[in-house]
């Protein structure tokens, strides 16, 4: 059920760097446990770049409430050097609590929207949407909100590896 009152969550952060650049990394699961603000993120997919929607990705991850699991990430949305975005599914567990929920669709979704700023520089959003999630979940993520810190983080990392390289 759908909560009128829970709206995405987003952070932005201007880059000294083109889209192309941001893009370059962010289509890049293996790239993504370098910027994951997190810390969360253990192992990304082989060394190979999403191209389209309908794709799918998987993460090794840990945190201290599921332990060790992976999520198999379906990209929904995709447009080359603009925007970027999957929605997470639960495909292995550790604990055998977490088991009922493999492989279903709890319909969140993280996205990253590029928008160039002049020649060299790309402001970039990180959202997070839990607006057709069930309840349980908004409440655990208080409505995406618990991940505002970490989503500063990760776009400051990208921004010190997007000026570095």
């Amino acid at each position: 059920m759908t909560d009128e009152n829970c709206r995405p969550v987003s952070v932005s952060r201007r880059i000294e760097a083109p889209a192309n650049k941001v893009f370059e990394i962010l289509a890049n699961p293996a790239r993504h446990p370098g910027i994951d603000g997190s810390g969360m993120l253990q192992d990304g997919a082989p060394n190979c770049a999403i191209s389209s929607i309908g794709e799918v990705f998987t993460m090794k991850m840990h945190n201290a409430e599921m332990g060790d699991y992976e999520m198999a990430n379906y990209i929904v949305d995709f447009e080359l050097n603009h925007r970027i975005a999957w929605e997470p599914v639960l495909s292995a567990a550790s604990r055998p609590e977490d088991a009922a929920d493999i492989g279903d669709r709890a319909r969140h979704r993280w996205s990253y929207e590029l928008t160039a700023d002049g020649p060299s520089a790309t402001v970039v959003t990180e959202t997070f949407d839990c607006s057709q999630a069930p309840d349980r979940l908004r409440k655990v993520l208080d409505n995406g909100n618990r991940w505002t810190e970490s989503m500063t983080t990760t776009l400051e990392k990208l921004d010190r590896l997007c000026t570095n390289e």
